[in-house]
């Protein structure tokens, strides 16, 4: 009987060491994978965070006057009175964006989260890979892959990119492609992300490009992207208000099993006169397409004069954890 348990455990500890291995082998599963499955059983697993954009104009002041405003450490603090489990520290509010922090900062920002409880989520850049400036969509490759790095240091999973440049709609990214059609613009864009991949790959990041109502204002559009870059490493992140289309939601339940990361808005759309967000329909869809992970809170000033950061992210937070209680 001896023999006999002894030959168990052998045989159990050799397939246990063998565990890893296998693991490391086996390709890493296409993103929205358990999405594809099925709807999710049991309790939603998902959780409102913060992207530190909602303090655009306190962290710009800051920058411009560290005695003004509030820095990526007060957004911290005000993510631990909250208990917002995890912030995305966009890439511009380090100092000396967009070289890379020294890693002194890198490691005190590190060590400020964990001691408060709290996890980086994520980071992000400004690109643009939808003009056809070849040196500007190179410079915005070696731009992404220096943050890919940054967010490795930092303990970040995904750094959001765009797929052109901040624009006022979903047409003025023509202006810079030097009139090519669509589909080329596309091709230059999915060779961009594809080497950003490549390179997120290697550092365990993931790529999340964004719609952000310029090149992708549609779900539809999104996904063809996503497709044509066809790398593993390359994900959506899916702006809840950047979808402009006659029903949004069908645009984010599309994009669901893509997602990797998320802004959160307060309305559909970017302004106060779009319609303001359904956070139960919204944490619903959410939950059916499979998602796992955080849902970072973006609100915005959209032009109004009393905009207050800090009530207006408690207030869409209070409402996105009402809407996830109430899957039940």
């Amino acid at each position: 009987m001896n023999n006999m348990l002894t030959d168990s455990r052998r045989s159990f500890l050799k397939r246990a060491a063998l565990l890893p291995l296998a693991a490391a082998a086996a390709p890493l599963p296409c993103v929205g994978a358990a999405a594809e499955a099925g709807a999710p059983k049991g309790a939603p697993f998902f959780t409102p965070a913060l992207n530190a954009y909602s303090f655009l104009e306190l962290l710009n002041e800051n920058l411009a006057d560290a005695k003004r405003g509030i820095d990526l450490f007060g957004v911290v603090d005000f993510c631990e009175r909250l208990r917002i489990p995890a912030v995305d520290l966009t890439g511009y509010f380090f100092l000396g964006y967009p070289q890379a922090p020294a890693d002194s900062y890198v490691n005190r920002m590190k060590r400020y989260v964990h001691e408060r409880g709290i996890v980086i989520s994520g980071t992000g850049v400004k690109n643009d890979f939808a003009t056809a400036d070849k040196a500007v969509r190179a410079a915005g490759v070696a731009l992404t892959k220096v943050w890919i790095e940054v967010a490795a240091r930092l303990g970040a999973p995904v750094v959001r990119v765009f797929a052109g440049p901040q624009q006022k709609n979903a047409k003025d990214w023509q202006a810079t492609a030097g009139g090519a059609p669509r589909e080329e613009v596309e091709k230059w864009m999915a060779e961009a992300l594809h080497e950003c991949a490549e390179h997120g790959a290697k550092f365990g990041v993931l790529v999340a490009v964004q719609n952000h109502g310029d090149f992708l204002s549609t779900g539809e559009q999104h996904v063809s992207l996503l497709k044509r870059v066809g790398h593993e490493w390359c994900g959506a992140l899916v702006d809840t208000g950047k979808y402009f289309t006659e029903d949004p939601y069908a645009d984010i339940a599309l994009m669901v099993p893509h997602a990797v990361n998320w802004q959160i808005k307060e309305t559909l759309g970017s302004s106060v006169k779009t319609p303001v967000t359904d956070f139960k329909k919204l944490a619903g869809i959410i939950h059916a397409g499979g998602y796992r992970g955080f849902v970072p809170i973006e609100t915005l000033a959209m032009g109004r004069k009393n905009y207050d950061p800090f009530a207006e992210v408690e207030k869409v937070l209070k409402a996105m954890r009402e809407g996830i209680a109430a899957l039940g």
